[in-house]
């Protein structure tokens, strides 16, 4: 007799080599949309970087060892208004918290990773990459080929285009004409917009986009961030039950 909890289930069949074949397949193709939106706001980025003083060399340290469209926009404007280099690193933290949220949620599918391929998941787990993989996880299941193949299409797409702006991006005298701006808040709504099926997702959503900007007029960024995440962390704790254990005879 064994008791154990009720939870979902996440498809952990034998890797065969068409289903590696089939997983790369899938996680480049569903990277695709967000790279339309990754390529200019990326690319601005490096121009902006290129602007603020920044060499070619210290762009893609950054780019390549942070991988967070947001904190790196933070850095940025931090860096231009010369505070200390304490102050920019718990900016960053600050802003980035939101990705230890992500891991401890992502890690129950995670048990056909193995240690090392856990800790390069987490490396590459952004926004984008926390979305596709919960929806992965949800259908066929999430494996290492699915995930690594969704990051490696993301991450050398937002280095290849912090190049391009860096180096061309003194053409374009005033992006927001254009509403670079604007696209990747766009399509972060949209990925927002299609957990709306999950329970609780309305008092989750209005409390944490309620407190995020109460935060924002307040205290002010990046702590809007933080505490509007934490705050729909809570409320979906709250609401959340406990899952029914079952007895195997």
């Amino acid at each position: 007799m064994c008791i154990h909890d009720e939870a979902p289930s996440t498809s952990q069949e034998p890797t065969t080599t068409s289903t590696f074949l089939v997983d790369v397949k899938d996680g480049a193709r569903d990277a695709l949309p967000i790279l339309f939106a990754l390529v200019p706001f990326s690319a601005v980025f490096g121009a902006v970087a290129m602007e603020r003083g920044l060499s070619l060399g210290e762009l893609l340290f950054a780019s390549m060892s942070i991988f967070a469209v947001a904190s790196q926009y933070v850095m940025l404007d931090l860096f231009g208004q010369k505070v200390p280099v304490w102050s920019i690193v718990l900016a960053v933290l600050a802003v980035n918290f939101r990705h230890v949220l992500y891991s401890a949620a992502i890690g129950r599918h995670m048990r056909g990773f193995s240690g090392p391929q856990k800790v390069l998941a987490f490396f590459f787990l952004s926004d984008p990459q926390y979305a596709a993989s919960e929806n992965r996880a949800a259908g066929p299941g999430l494996r290492p080929a699915y995930y690594f193949a969704y990051a490696a299409t993301v991450y050398l797409t937002w280095i290849s285009a912090n190049v391009i702006g860096a180096l061309f991006g003194s053409l374009i005298e005033n992006p927001a004409a254009f509403g670079f701006d604007f696209i990747l808040p766009l399509y972060f709504t949209g990925l927002v917009v299609g957990f709306h099926t999950r329970p609780g997702f309305l008092p989750v959503l209005v409390t944490s986009a309620s407190l995020s900007l109460a935060v924002y007029f307040t205290l002010g960024s990046p702590w809007h961030i933080t505490l509007g995440g934490l705050g729909g962390l809570a409320i979906a704790a709250a609401l959340s039950t406990p899952r029914k254990a079952t007895i195997d005879v």
